[in-house]
């Protein structure tokens, strides 16, 4: 059976009188009277019972006229639905992004956006870098920004961070300006776990300098490091953030993270989504 059909049913229903049903929805009298039969035909069962000149349901077309009513409504609303989705001026996004990312970057950019389209929102997580690359994949985000750049995604730069290294007050290495991981070689190392870019990151450094860390603790977030530094535990690698009281932080050499924003390339994007993905990039470019 056809929606329209169905449509024409429910309409004849209401009128209980195919003349004047046929002349509201201007389609010939026989042409819809010849649709009814055929949806009978279809069904297998009678819908109307005449009563003179007019019609009413019969007991199956009771029965049909509740489903029926459905399944318009179902379509109205699968309609309204992709219509809502074509719109880029409204709608949600799905973004993932680091802890780091959610003190400065992503609120900036969300209170930008929202201001020129307020009825876009924003369904957000964080986590790991390992889970927002996932996340994306697995289409449970729209968009992730994210370090380093993930290697099963398209990917886009948008700023790149001068790691520090975070160190107790009073440590040594307080108050220089740049340090050389290597002049760290020998403290105990409050590291992130695996999973997080920047314990990948962090790897990688200390293999190119030829490091074996004494590894202290290993935590989920920066803030955690820079607090169990100020504790005495160790010293960490992490990327700028808020200071914290008891502990110094010194540019280290060479050392830096590219943030960036990923996506799945080749999937239909959404116009909502791709809205804010070329927002995003326009303001990452020179």
């Amino acid at each position: 059976m056809d929606l329209e059909t169905v449509r024409w049913f429910l309409a004849v229903a209401e009128q209980r009188h195919v003349t004047q049903t046929a002349a509201e929805l201007r389609i010939s009298q026989p042409g819809l009277s010849r649709a009814i039969a055929r949806l009978e035909r279809e069904l297998g069962v009678r819908l109307f019972d005449r009563e003179g000149r007019t019609l009413r349901l019969s007991p199956y077309g009771e029965i049909f006229r509740r489903h029926a009513e459905r399944l318009v409504a179902e379509e109205k609303a699968a309609r309204d639905a992709l219509a809502q989705a074509a719109d880029p001026g409204s709608g949600e996004v799905g973004l993932a992004f680091l802890h780091t990312q959610g003190t400065a970057l992503v609120p900036e950019l969300l209170r930008d956006y929202r201001r020129e389209h307020p009825r876009v929102t924003f369904r957000l997580s964080q986590g790991s870098s390992e889970h927002i690359g996932a996340a994306v994949t697995d289409g449970r985000a729209d968009l992730a920004i994210t370090s380093p750049r993930p290697a099963e995604l398209a990917w886009y730069p948008l700023a790149t961070e001068h790691l520090h290294l975070a160190v107790p007050a009073g440590h040594r290495l307080a108050g220089r300006e740049r340090v050389r991981p290597s002049e760290a070689a020998d403290e105990p190392f409050i590291l992130m776990r695996h999973g997080y870019g920047l314990r990948s990151i962090t790897d990688e450094l200390f293999r190119s300098e030829g490091i074996r860390p004494e590894i202290a603790f290993e935590g989920e977030e920066a803030a955690t490091l820079r607090g169990l530094v100020a504790a005495g535990l160790g010293v960490a690698i992490v990327p700028p953030g808020e200071p914290v009281h008891g502990v110094s932080e010194v540019v280290i050499t060479g050392a830096h993270r590219t943030i960036g924003l990923a996506w799945v390339a080749g999937r239909t994007r959404p116009p909502v989504v791709e809205g804010f993905r070329r927002f995003v990039l326009a303001r990452a470019r020179p």
